[in-house]
Parts: structure tokens; C-alpha cells; sequence
């Protein structure tokens, strides 16, 4: 009887201490899940993502413009230029008029001591005022100094003219990359070598320049683009002088848009042929840039006729 009841007692015992162990183990189970539910949740809580960043936002959209800017300045869109030198003489190395332009560009970089001046519109009341004139030679002007960085723009997407004074090639330019169709890296070009295989002279081989392109009947659309302004502002630590031609602005829009994103503006007149009033609303259409003055073009004679816009226009340039 004793031995049976032993024998219960130990199974009573064995039993008692497998329920504890099968308990002591779901306590332990217990224990370790709302531990590793706390860590997960920890994770989830802790580590917390970036917001989303905007890929078109202006300042992604400027350092894309900057990357593929610095890339064909380098790497790409070498041509070979013609240039039309009867149509540039600050090609030479004498002259009145290679006088001219180096005196104006004396001027202009007097006034970059008293304010910030990188990028400049060159623009015109009517059509025929010689404003692309001015401002291809400006600009050679300015690159003839062996070590500036000049930009060239052709902002006339209307009638534009420069290519073909630097015979160089006009499939892409401003005109796509402000509708979208090219990005900043293929507009630019520079010259490689001239027609002919000789090398560049002063105040070609420091040019690059961005041709008109082809805007169609949307290009007073295209002007008021902000992709224009956000290019200006891109580009201006990659160069000295940024010089932008544009189209008339007493007939169309297009120029007064562009000449807002510069740093400043020139208006153009032709002696002996720009009514008075013809230049006084073209200052009133420029009204919103930084006008620096009036450049007189086409003078033989410094006495001003009267009704038309005298010789004193270019004397401005020293306000």
C-alpha cells in the first residue's frame, strides 16, 4: 500500500513539476515577446525617414543646371566657328571702333565697385538699332582680356542673328531649353578652331555662347519662363560677364522678361534715326530692370540732330 502510494505521490509530484515548468516557460515566452514588441516598435519610431525631396524644386533644378553646365563647358559642343569679322570689328587690334568698345567696357567694369554686375541685357527700342551689334562686340570685347569667362546669349528668339555673325551652328539653344526639350548641358557651345583649321583669336577663344534656338510663334511664352532666370542665376559664378541680347522691347514683350533676370540693362539707339520718343518708352518699358545708360551706335558725327537721341545718351553710362 505504501509502495502505490509512493508511486502516486511521485507521479503526483512529477506532474506537479512539469505544470511548473510548462508555466515557468510561457512566462518566459511572455516576457520576451512585449520585449522584442518594443524594440520593433522602438525601430519604427527611432528611425525616421527623410522627408520626400521635390525633384523639380529651384534648388535641385539649379544644381542639375550647374552639373550638366560644368560637363559640356568641358567635355562638349566644340564647333568650328566662321565668324563674319566685317561684322565684329572688335576683332582688331586698332581702330575707332574697337575704341568705342573698349571704352564702354572700361565703364562697365568701373561700376562692378559700387554694385554687383555679372549679367547684362542689351536691348533696343525698334528693330535695325544695332542692339545684337553692340552686344556681340561687347562681348568679344570682354573676352579679349586673356583671362575672362564670357557668355554670350542670344535672347532674340524672334530674329535671332548671333550664330550667323559667329558662323557657328543654331540646332539647340535657349529657345528648347526654355520649353524643356534640352537641359543647360547641350545649349552651350564654344569654338574650337575656325573655318579653316586656324586657331582662335582674342575675344573668340574665351567665348562660349548660347545660340536662339527655334521658338516658333512662343516665344514671348518662352521669355517669361522661370527657367531663365534660374539658368542666370546657375551660371553667374561660372563666369565674368554674362552678355544677353534680346528683341525689341517697344514691339513685343520678349526683352523686357529677359532683362528682368539681369543684373542690369543698355538700351541702344542709332544716331541720327531713334525718335526721342522712341527711346524715352523704351526707358519706360525698361523701367522694371537696372538701367546703366544709353549707348549711342552708328555716329559719324557727335552733334546730335535735333528730334533724334543725341550723343549725350552715352555719357549716361558714367551715372
Amino acid at each position: 500500500m505504501s509502495k502505490i502510494y509512493e508511486a502516486l505521490l511521485r507521479a503526483e509530484q512529477e506532474k506537479a513539476a512539469q505544470d511548473e515548468r510548462s508555466q515557468t516557460g510561457k512566462q518566459e515566452s511572455a516576457a520576451v515577446a512585449p520585449m522584442r514588441q518594443s524594440q520593433e516598435h522602438s525601430v519604427a519610431v527611432d528611425v525616421v525617414d527623410p522627408p520626400p525631396v521635390a525633384l523639380d524644386s529651384p534648388e535641385n533644378e539649379a544644381s542639375d543646371v550647374r552639373l550638366n553646365f560644368s560637363r559640356a563647358l568641358h567635355t562638349a559642343n566644340l564647333q568650328t566657328w566662321k565668324p563674319d569679322l566685317d561684322r565684329l570689328p572688335a576683332m582688331q587690334s586698332r581702330g575707332g571702333k574697337i575704341e568705342q568698345f573698349r571704352s564702354l567696357r572700361s565703364k562697365l567694369t568701373g561700376l562692378r565697385h559700387a554694385q554687383p554686375l555679372t549679367s547684362i541685357y542689351v536691348g533696343s527700342g525698334h528693330a535695325g538699332e544695332g542692339k545684337s551689334f553692340v552686344a556681340s562686340n561687347l562681348a568679344v570685347t570682354l573676352a579679349r582680356h586673356k583671362t575672362a569667362r564670357v557668355l554670350l546669349i542670344d535672347g532674340d528668339m524672334r530674329r535671332g542673328t548671333l550664330h550667323k555673325v559667329l558662323g557657328c551652328p543654331n540646332e539647340v539653344g535657349l529657345a528648347e531649353y526654355l520649353n524643356g526639350k534640352a537641359d543647360a548641358g547641350s545649349i552651350f557651345q564654344r569654338g574650337q578652331v575656325l573655318e579653316g583649321g586656324e586657331p582662335l583669336p582674342p575675344g573668340l577663344s574665351n567665348l562660349t555662347f548660347c545660340s536662339c534656338g527655334h521658338a516658333g510663334d512662343r516665344a514671348a511664352e518662352l521669355s517669361g519662363s522661370p527657367r531663365f532666370p534660374e539658368l542666370i542665376r546657375a551660371i553667374s559664378d561660372d563666369f565674368d560677364w554674362i552678355i544677353v541680347d534680346s528683341s525689341p522691347v517697344n514691339i513685343v514683350s520678349d526683352g523686357v522678361n529677359l532683362a528682368r533676370a539681369c543684373d542690369s540693362a543698355l538700351l541702344v539707339v542709332r544716331g541720327g534715326e531713334t525718335k526721342f520718343e522712341t527711346a524715352q518708352r523704351a526707358l519706360r518699358e525698361l523701367k522694371s530692370a537696372k538701367l546703366l545708360g544709353v549707348v549711342l551706335n552708328a555716329v559719324s558725327e557727335f552733334a546730335p540732330n535735333e528730334g533724334h537721341y543725341g550723343y549725350q545718351g552715352y555719357e549716361s553710362l558714367d551715372e
